[in-house]
């Protein structure tokens, strides 16, 4: 099974891409929207403040990737990984915690993921959500970090720059035949 992250700064589009992705057919895996989603229902209002908030991110992103080898698919897309965990944890200011560094190692030694990544380019505005609460600039200052991370890790980044999501879905699926 080939594996492929998409990833990309709060409010480029991703998850988009992946829904878009998703409908016609292609497996596809997410866990940051929905530690959010769970910190809410728990009445935590901004649960990244917390650093555990990465820990767990990392722990369900790594269920669910080992999860998803059981599935049949031969092509599956990632919403984000521990890499993108590494960015958020960098951005935030918080230390690179055991757990994620051991997601790390672990992610490289078993070659995990393709090493083309998908990288969705921001586009020129952020539409705020119950969990994007951020403003261009930062998501800009992010995109940077993000970037720079995944480049340090050995990763080769396809860029996925704006357009409509049928082309932006194109660039993906061309990319992957």
């Amino acid at each position: 099974m080939r594996k492929f992250i998409i990833t990309g700064a709060p409010g480029a589009g991703k998850t988009t891409i992946l829904r878009q992705l998703e409908l016609e057919g292609y497996s596809v895996e997410e866990a940051a929207t929905d530690v959010i989603a769970a910190a809410h229902a728990r009445g935590t209002d901004e649960p990244w403040r917390d650093p555990s908030f990465i820990d767990a991110i990392v722990r369900l992103q790594r269920e669910r990737q080992i999860r998803a080898c059981y599935e049949p698919a031969e092509v599956q897309f990632h919403d984000r990984s521990a890499v993108c965990t590494a960015a958020l944890a960098a951005y935030l200011g918080y230390p690179a915690s055991p757990v994620l560094t051991s997601e790390l190692a672990r992610i490289k030694r078993e070659a995990i993921y393709e090493s083309r990544v998908f990288f969705v380019l921001g586009l020129a505005f952020v539409t705020p959500t119950e969990a994007r609460r951020i403003r261009l600039e930062e998501a800009t200052r992010f995109e940077k970090i993000h970037e720079a991370i995944y480049r340090e890790l050995g990763f080769e980044l396809i860029p996925v720059k704006s357009g409509s999501v049928e082309e932006r879905v194109r660039i993906v699926k061309a990319t992957i035949s």
